[in-house]
């Protein structure tokens, strides 16, 4: 019987059904799989369904689960009177469930200290962007609009933070500290202005590592309400895990700094629309700095307008000293100290226009280059308070796009890509993220109810100075403590207090070309 046409290829299509049938079985059990993980409610969670899962464990990373639970919290989405402020989707910050729990397992208690004026519409974003990435503990010293009773009464409502008032009181057992009998910030003493800062916030973090002690914090920072800490290298980006990483015998790291490059002039919320940032010379190579160095300083002093020397954590430890607000020190020893090469600190300077004039309005000194040199350190802070003293506002506008605002978009790029400029998304999505989720208005409105409430029961609106109780005998300002009394310390390793510094000027360059042709000789 004469085979049917065709015969010979029914093997091969059998072969091809059956793959067929396979891959197509295989691919549905994937798609069910999926879809059963999803349906379970999977690992990763945005924060627009943080609110509809309170009963598990779901939080931002460095937020206690005590504080999600409380007024000003974060149950995003329970709260009727905050419904109309809180947007329908939030995608942009994800979150891990169990994330928390990873960090805190094995954490470090982190305290940030900073010395304030600043309103809440800065001190919120830049608390709580620091309890996201793990700090636990906030020591503020308060004056100013960041001491009024509304921002006192919202901050304080808020779990780990300490407010201290500056009182007669507090002045009078900072005047008893031993730092006034010591050389090392003697050069900065009755001087006005940016020397008289550099003062009061070297007293108040002496203070603060007393705080520190107390309620057994692991490392301690030092940061103004303009900086922001960018754990970049760490795992989940979390500060915690970064300082849980160092070496025991590290007594100090050093965050070296970006400074901010604003690409307009009408910036309104700085942590939230700024992404551009100039690199430190830490974070570069000597020659891609000093190559483009003059295109990098577009006119102005220096390399940064401002400070180029960073900020630094401390191990908490016997007898620790501040060194100035950019450094910490030790009177009993010289301090083990590594720099990181990825983490820094992100520095919004003259990111406002208003930022002109708020310098100017808080400095008494005469706009001429002899007398600002009494009142400021750095070149770039005397040039813009003569200009802010001198100049009608439309001379400050041009002169404040021509020195602050990044507007060559070819220079820019080129920067970009020779590694001096870079581009940090993490700091916005965070601090949009918190504000999208209604963490700021709910903090706000849990501080209003809580002065309301106590205005209610005293009847009076009453300051909360009284509620930081500095024990005399317990602090570094007038009694017997181990990190400051000089009793217990002999031979004493003094050393002086590091000021703000600007970035390495192209008379570094040329004092290595000198040292190499003597050398060569």
């Amino acid at each position: 019987m004469p085979a049917m046409p065709g015969s010979r290829f029914a093997p091969a299509q059998s072969t091809s059904q059956r793959i067929l049938f396979v891959s197509t079985s295989l691919t549905l059990c994937l798609a069910l799989f999926a879809f059963g993980l999803q349906w379970k409610g999977g690992d990763l969670v945005d924060s627009a369904r943080l609110g509809k899962l309170a009963g598990d464990n779901s939080r931002l990373p460095g937020v206690q689960q005590d504080s999600l639970n409380s007024p000003l919290s974060g149950r995003f989405g329970t709260n009727s009177d905050c419904a109309k402020i809180q947007p329908p989707h939030i995608g942009m910050f994800p979150h891990y469930i169990g994330w928390q729990y990873a960090i805190q397992k094995h954490s470090s208690k982190i305290a940030i200290t900073s010395s304030t004026s600043a309103g809440l519409e800065q001190i919120l974003p830049w608390l709580y962007y620091h309890r996201t990435i793990g700090v636990t503990h906030f020591f503020l010293f308060v004056e100013g609009k960041a001491a009024s009773l509304n921002s006192t009464s919202v901050l304080e409502a808020i779990p780990g933070v300490k407010i201290i008032h500056r009182t007669k009181e507090l002045e009078e057992k900072q005047a008893k500290s031993r730092i006034w009998n010591e050389t090392w910030l003697s050069g900065f003493f009755f001087k006005p202005c940016n020397y008289e800062l550099f003062v009061k916030q070297s007293l108040n973090m002496e203070m603060a590592i007393v705080f520190a002690r107390e309620v057994g914090i692991d490392w301690i920072i030092h940061l103004d309400t303009d900086e922001l800490m960018h754990p970049a290298g760490a795992p989940e980006y979390s500060l915690q895990r970064l300082l849980n990483d160092v070496a025991p015998d590290v007594d100090m790291v050093v965050f070296p700094n970006y400074e901010a490059a604003i690409e307009r002039e009408d910036i309104e919320e700085p942590f939230s629309e700024v992404t551009m940032f100039k690199k430190n010379y830490d974070h570069v190579t000597k020659e891609t700095y000093f190559g483009l160095y003059r295109e990098a300083t577009r006119g102005n002093p220096n390399y940064f307008l401002t400070y180029g020397n960073g900020k630094a954590a401390a191990r908490m430890q016997d007898n620790l000293r501040p060194n100035g607000a950019h450094r910490w020190h030790n009177y009993a020893k010289t301090p083990n100290e590594i720099k990181f090469e990825e983490a820094a600190v992100l520095h919004y300077t003259y990111t406002k226009f208003s930022d002109l004039t708020s310098r100017r309005d808080r400095c008494h000194c005469k706009p001429t280059k002899e007398d600002v040199k009494r009142c400021f350190m750095l070149d770039f802070d005397r040039a813009a308070f003569i200009i802010a003293s001198t100049a009608s506002q439309e001379e400050m506008k041009r002169w404040y796009r021509e020195h602050v605002v990044w507007t060559d978009k070819e220079l820019n790029l080129k920067l970009m890509r020779k590694g001096l400029l870079t581009r940090l998304y993490i700091p916005q999505a965070i601090v949009q993220g918190l504000q999208e989720s209604g963490v700021f208005s709910n903090a706000v409105q849990a501080g209003q109810a809580r002065l309301e409430k106590s205005l209610q029961q005293e009847n009076a609106a009453l300051k909360r100075a009284s509620s930081v109780k500095v024990d005399t005998k317990s602090t570094a300002l007038g009694g017997d403590t181990r990190s400051t009394e000089a009793s217990e310390v002999k031979g004493a390793n003094i050393v002086a207090a590091m000021p703000p510094r600007a970035s390495p000027g192209l008379e570094v360059l040329r004092s290595e070309i000198l040292k190499k042709s003597a050398g060569s000789l």
